[in-house]
């Protein structure tokens, strides 16, 4: 029985990761197609380079909150341990969408999102993590990676040392979709938040 309610909890989080929150804000908005602007990217970072601030906001807000959205109704309906499959195919989800070609986000957001709501203290502390990085450097990658390496960590010393593994991996499929940023990072040509760039991220 344990196979079906992993399926159950894959499709789940995958389904509501999959949701283009950044193509849907970005269209309502009137930017248009957010794919065909800076780097084509459905996440927050691309869409607030359309210069429409609230929907780079709801953006962000709302591909965190779909990731939580799965590990929460996955805990809800389904045996112990299901919120890990959920979590996992959120972020599955957001980076390779079925509806748009399998090209979406870089997860980070829905990363997020899903830490929170499997543990919230070591989620917020990641979240915070983000959020000091990004005001201290202003590079929004950078920041991403620095809080998303720092999971792991956070979930072991909080006492949730079953869910680090799953953190882990996670981290370590947002680092190979940030491999560009990493690149520039080492070169020194990531641009800062704001910067206006059009080609990064």
């Amino acid at each position: 029985m344990i196979i079906p309610f992993a399926l159950a909890a894959l499709a789940l989080g995958y389904l509501l990761g999959s949701i283009p929150f950044g193509l849907l804000f970005a269209w309502a908005s009137g930017a248009g197609d957010v794919r065909k602007i800076g780097s084509g990217n459905i996440g927050a970072t691309n869409v607030l380079r359309t210069g429409k601030k609230w929907a780079a906001a709801a953006t962000l807000l709302f591909d965190g909150l779909k990731g939580a959205a799965a590990v929460l109704i996955a805990r809800e309906f389904l045996p112990p341990g299901s919120e890990i499959f959920a979590a996992l195919a959120a972020v599955l989800g957001h980076i390779f969408p079925l509806w748009l070609g399998f090209k979406g986000g870089k997860g980070v957001a829905t990363f997020l999102g899903v830490a929170i709501a499997l543990y919230w203290p070591a989620g917020l502390l990641a979240a915070a993590t983000w959020l000091l990085a990004a005001l201290i450097w202003r590079i929004s990658s950078l920041s991403a990676l620095i809080a998303i390496a720092l999971s792991p960590l956070y979930f072991l010393v909080l006492g949730r040392g079953d869910y680090a593994p799953l953190a882990l991996l996670l981290a370590a499929i947002v680092f190979f979709m940030h491999r560009e940023n990493i690149r520039r990072l080492m070169r020194g040509e990531e641009p800062r938040i704001g910067s206006g760039s059009a080609k990064t991220q």
